[in-house]
């Protein structure tokens, strides 16, 4: 029998929406979006925040997800790396309910228009490709070897990009990929052992550009808002 983890990772201090994560979106706090798809998907033993917040604890509670440490003002700063924070999260888990997890699935509360399916179709090709850990992205609209460019300290512009023939359509170009920050999957021992997001077994995910908008400015959860209420409408 594997054990699943889910971690929620919600600080309190969002500076492109002010509190974000428990902000009322369609009828409900950002965050419950989250907590009810992982509770729909039927994978996870605990569904635990990590939060500095008090508010969104309480809201998170309510929703029916775990919160039983406060994140420490170091992890809850602007410089804590995402991983860093995910990996507190989940030796704490282990800690508390003295358990010793497989695998952890770490969910974006910022990205409420994924689907349940998302979750349970990303973890079943996790473990049908043996990754070491998985990420979600969508296909991008630009590419790196076509038409984003980089301008150097000198002011040159350049691709991002080259190879060793020309592109001339875009068509022609390398696929590439924008991380959408939905979904993050990891064995218990690459978690913990690694450093860096992509490893040798990274896996990709991919989801349509519909269900990958990840909520970073007031723009942004006003057209989650509107994306919501057209699927409603159907």
């Amino acid at each position: 029998m594997s054990y699943v983890l889910c971690t929620i990772c919600a600080r309190g201090g969002s500076k492109g929406v002010k509190n974000k994560n428990i902000k009322e979106l369609n009828g409900k706090p950002l965050i419950a979006y989250t907590i009810e798809q992982a509770k729909e998907s039927g994978l996870f033993d605990h569904i635990v925040i990590s939060t500095d917040s008090d508010d969104i604890a309480k809201v998170a509670q309510e929703y029916g997800a775990e919160v039983f440490f406060k994140r420490s003002s170091e992890m809850a700063s602007d410089t804590a790396g995402k991983l860093d924070v995910i990996k507190d999260a989940f030796v704490r888990s282990e800690a508390y309910y003295q358990k010793q997890y497989d695998y952890l699935i770490d969910l974006d509360a910022t990205a409420p228009l994924r689907s349940v399916d998302d979750i349970k179709n990303s973890f079943a090709q996790f473990l049908k490709d043996d990754n070491s850990n998985l990420i979600t992205a969508m296909p991008s609209r630009r590419s790196p070897y076509f038409n984003l460019v980089e301008v150097s300290n000198d002011g040159k512009v350049t691709l991002s990009k080259k190879l060793d023939s020309s592109i001339v359509r875009r068509q022609d170009a390398p696929k590439s990929y924008d991380m959408n920050a939905s979904i993050y999957i990891w064995k218990r021992e690459s978690l913990l052992d690694q450093k860096n997001l992509f490893l040798e077994k990274t896996g990709l995910y991919v989801m349509p550009e519909e269900r990958s908008i990840d909520i970073d400015t007031e723009l942004d959860f006003e057209f989650v808002e509107f994306m919501m209420r057209k699927k409603n409408a159907q």
